[in-house]
């Protein structure tokens, strides 16, 4: 069974950064992702890399201002946050596919982490 932890969480201000992390025990997976929920709202995709390093982002939201990357030595997936804003603020969410590689289709990923608070003051 695959397990994911993600870390790195945490309150800024707006125009600051953050790192998120998530180590998934087990084998190698196709597909990580991170896609993000706030409050009130459904859970949208976010970034998502495949084996070899191949990156996918959600349209407007995020691109140019947040980068997934991941080390397949350590099976961790990393999503760096800059110059964030209040409308970031959401509990971010990890997640793994076995075959689908980078994917924005939710339904396409079998394994989630548990999230992590991001707080964006203004």
């Amino acid at each position: 069974q695959v397990q994911l932890t993600e870390s790195g969480g945490g309150l800024v201000q707006a125009g600051g950064s953050l790192r998120l992390s998530c180590a998934a025990s087990g084998r190698g997976l196709s597909g990580m992702g991170w896609f993000r929920q706030a409050p009130g709202k459904e859970r949208e995709f976010v970034a998502a890399i495949n084996w070899s390093g191949g990156t996918l982002y959600a349209a407007t939201s995020v691109k140019g201002r947040f980068t997934i990357s991941r080390d397949n030595a350590k099976n961790t997936v990393y999503l760096q946050m800059n110059s964030l804003k209040p409308e970031d603020t959401a509990v971010y969410y990890c997640a793994a596919n076995d075959i689908w590689g980078s994917t924005s289709n939710m339904n396409k990923y079998n394994y989630w982490g548990q999230g992590t608070q991001v707080t964006v003051s203004p």
